[in-house]
């Protein structure tokens, strides 16, 4: 998300950095092309006019202009208002409430409901360590109920079913009794939705929350639909008493206009946002490290985060332990590491929540996001376990076999058995634990060149 953003303030603020001091013309200047890029990423004409206007006020202010770095300053206050904008702070799910919690998500149909509903009860068992049971109130669509139903099995959480006849208010009520019963901590209420705002979608919306009185009322909204999204949120804020928002398929946003504006349009929160289709696809919303991203400054936290929770601590501790005894890194441990790596979204993810990494390529970077690293994956798996342990083994023939067994060129496998060659001597680099520093610094010439990790 907020890449064509990004790509654009990037080029616009390094033109500010670069001058040595800086004058009220240039700095009007460089805001006029960071407002037209604003409105290029979707950006409600509003939100961006009053953006630019705080960032203008402050900018040209004395600390700015008589500092000593003023284009580093700029890009200070922008990057404060862009958090500002956003919000400021990220505010979690309020859980404190009598159990079970009710939170109930509403909106439009094909926004991604259903499938957040099983993300947020998943996170919220695994993570929290709290007992929970989804329920569907969709009577229109009955796929939907059942798609819950498969979810909830999945991981393993409470599902509430509906038995036939019963409206929607009956069945959130119901479904409140049975997590009460069943000692349940939070109830997640999965309701209809509409290709469209209608009067009858929302009288029903409105009767259910009424019912069950919940704790959190979060809106799931299309981050594609660009501003869309923005009106169908204000439209549903009107109708229900939202706590929060829910942006999904961010992974395919590259303007991130919603983003930016949903917050000052309707004055709720982002809480969350849907990355991929994987079930653990959903990270809370924070502002300052979103505007952090979108500044090219990386998400180290995000990152940090993400590799406690997903990387095999045990895994990475014996390849430590096996290279710092001599021993060999082979194709085996490459493909872990890989794994590993796609485990976390893959390096493409990874790569834009790392500092500095927009200076990287255009090829390295679309390498990275383009899911390079699945790729070498196929390849080593159809090698042999042998050839996998003793790669010096790989001949023409082999090769051609491999190839074929990955559907790919040969020059592919060359390609990978060349990157392997100088991962294996950087490796060679940590046997007794010393040289770590020259290790890395060749790990991100290597990146520069292309390599997919």
């Amino acid at each position: 998300m907020f890449d064509q953003l990004a790509g654009r303030l990037k080029t616009t603020l390094s033109s500010l950095t670069a001058r040595g001091r800086l004058t009220e013309e240039n700095i009007k200047e460089a805001l006029r092309e960071v407002r037209i890029a604003l409105l290029e990423a979707d950006v409600a004409l509003p939100v961006a006019k009053a953006f630019i206007g705080r960032v203008r006020e402050r900018a040209i202010g004395q600390e700015v202009l008589e500092g000593l770095n003023p284009g580093q300053a700029v890009i200070t206050v922008v990057q404060k208002e862009l958090e500002s904008l956003m919000g400021g702070e990220s505010e979690p799910l309020n859980l404190k409430s009598r159990p079970p919690v009710v939170i109930m998500v509403a909106g439009l149909q094909g926004a991604g409901k259903t499938t957040t509903v099983a993300k947020l009860a998943k996170r919220l068992k695994e993570r929290d360590r709290k007992r929970v049971m989804v329920a569907s109130v969709d009577i229109y669509r009955p796929a939907a109920i059942d798609q819950l139903e498969k979810l909830a099995s999945e991981i393993e959480v409470g599902f509430h079913s509906v038995s036939s006849g019963q409206n929607a208010v009956a069945i959130a009520t119901a479904a409140v009794e049975a997590a009460k019963r069943r000692v349940m901590d939070i109830l997640i209420l999965d309701t209809a939705g509409r290709l469209h705002i209608d009067q009858e979608m929302m009288l029903e919306l409105q009767s259910v929350h009424e019912a069950t009185t919940p704790t959190e009322t979060l809106f799931v909204v299309d981050s594609l639909t660009g501003q869309d999204a923005v009106n169908s949120a204000k439209a549903f804020d009107e109708a229900l008493p939202l706590s929060g928002v829910v942006l999904t398929k961010t992974d395919g946003d590259a303007r991130g206009g919603a983003a930016l504006s949903i917050r000052q349009v309707t004055g709720k929160p982002i809480k969350f946002l849907g990355i991929g289709e994987a079930l653990d696809a959903i990270e809370p919303f924070h502002p300052e490290r979103v505007a952090s991203r979108i500044l090219g400054m990386g998400d180290i936290l995000s990152l940090v985060e993400e590799v406690e929770r997903k990387v095999d601590r045990k895994k990475s501790e014996k390849l430590v332990k096996k290279i710092k005894k001599g021993k060999g890194f082979d194709l085996n441990d490459f493909r872990e590491q890989l794994q590993q790596m796609e485990s976390m979204g893959g390096i493409g993810s990874m790569v834009e929540k790392l500092p500095g990494m927009g200076n990287l390529t255009k090829g390295a970077l679309d390498r990275a996001k383009g899911g390079e690293s699945r790729h070498v994956i196929a390849i080593i798996n159809s090698m042999t376990p042998q050839e996998r342990q003793f790669p010096a083994l790989i001949k023409a023939s082999r090769k051609k076999r491999i190839a074929s067994g990955s559907g790919v060129q040969v020059q592919e496998v060359n390609r990978l058995l060349k990157q392997f060659q100088q991962m294996q001597k950087m490796m060679k680099k940590m046997k007794g634990g010393k040289n770590m520093a020259r290790m890395m610094a060749g790990m991100k010439e290597k990146m520069g060149s292309g390599m997919p990790f």
